[in-house]
């Protein structure tokens, strides 16, 4: 089924799309798509293979008509084969969102920018389907005293998780230009909401982390930064409306709202109404390695808005947070799974 002017992100009107391919899908964003596609009518294959996504994330959906969880890595052999389609629009979210949630195994992370994204192009071009590549904020371009552009050095800290979305974005603008795919890169930026990772040292999943285990909620530097969070169903409504276009150009979602990180973790002790003092701590984040979104295109083409206020934002975590709080690690460090395999419903 092809895209249509009519479709709502917000569930409206009928997904333009029969059936999806999410990879990363039991990732926090991964989750919540799946979630919003299957609501709106669509069939949808959600493949992971739980380096960094939960199982736990997509449980609830494995009753309902239409899904199905594959643990698989999108990079091994065959992959391809085992996801049969046919698809009319491929996410691929495969690989973790930021730097700080992205696991110690820098081959991995390579691998899934480059073979991962293959495959996932491999797929989308064999049934013909849309195919939208989720990428991260490209890094900024300050130079280290001394040094070269820090943005030209791979080998610097995060340089393997940079170069990993470098070369998927290219691969991904080359494949469009050389064989006319429908291809297309959104990019996203602090993405927030219920369901999200509080161990990854991210902005505030960090802050809710420390304050609902009563530790001090440390803020960098003075807490002047800014951070331009999204709240997650404004994201997912971003992704969704640059899915249903044909933009091969790399479109930004991300907040409008730009809180400074003082008070972003004085928001979450209130609203967490923790006893957790506030601490600052050394900033040792260059500024200008953070870029902010611009959202003009996402606005005048697709008609994208947030309509969260990051205050609101919060409220709502916070509260799904105490409902359903994020899973303890287990001995060896990592979250424990609820469900694995594959599932068919």
């Amino acid at each position: 089924m092809m895209p249509t002017a009519a479709f709502s992100p917000r569930g409206e009107s009928r997904a333009p799309w029969d059936r999806v391919l999410v990879t990363g899908g039991a990732g926090f964003l991964g989750s919540h798509l799946c979630t919003r596609l299957l609501d709106a009518g669509a069939e949808v294959d959600c493949l992971d293979n739980l380096s960094t996504g939960r199982a736990e994330k997509v449980a609830h959906l494995a009753g309902r008509p239409g899904f199905r969880f594959l643990e698989r890595d999108v990079c091994e052999p065959g992959c391809a084969d085992a996801l049969r389609g046919p698809y009319d629009l491929v996410l691929h979210l495969a690989g973790p969102g930021s730097p700080d949630a992205r696991p110690r195994r820098p081959v991995d992370v390579l691998d899934t920018g480059s073979l991962g994204t293959r495959t996932a192009l491999a797929v989308a071009d064999r049934d013909g389907a849309r195919f939208l590549l989720a990428s991260s904020p490209p890094a900024g371009s300050a130079a280290p005293v001394g040094g070269a552009p820090d943005d030209a050095d791979p080998v610097r800290p995060h340089g393997v998780c940079a170069e990993a979305v470098r070369f998927a974005e290219a691969l991904v603008a080359a494949h469009a230009g050389a064989h006319g795919s429908n291809a297309g890169i959104v990019r996203l930026f602090s993405g927030y909401g219920p369901g999200m990772r509080t161990d990854c040292g991210g902005t505030p999943g960090a802050a809710l982390g420390q304050a609902l285990a009563g530790r001090p909620v440390t803020v960098p530097g003075d807490g002047s930064r800014t951070h331009p969070l999204c709240y997650v169903d404004d994201m997912v409504d971003g992704v969704l409306l640059v899915a249903a276009g044909r933009s091969v150009r790399p479109v930004d979602i991300g907040g409008d709202e730009e809180p400074t990180a003082a008070e972003i973790a004085r928001r979450v002790i209130e609203l967490t109404g923790s006893d957790s003092p506030l601490t600052f701590v050394e900033d040792t984040t260059d500024e200008d390695t953070r870029p902010r979104p611009v959202t003009g295109f996402a606005r005048e083409i697709f008609g994208w808005l947030p309509s969260v206020t990051w205050r609101e934002g919060l409220e709502r975590t916070v509260a799904a947070l105490r409902e359903r709080p994020d899973p303890l690690p287990t001995a060896t460090g990592e979250p424990a799974r609820e469900r694995s395999g594959e599932w068919w419903t």
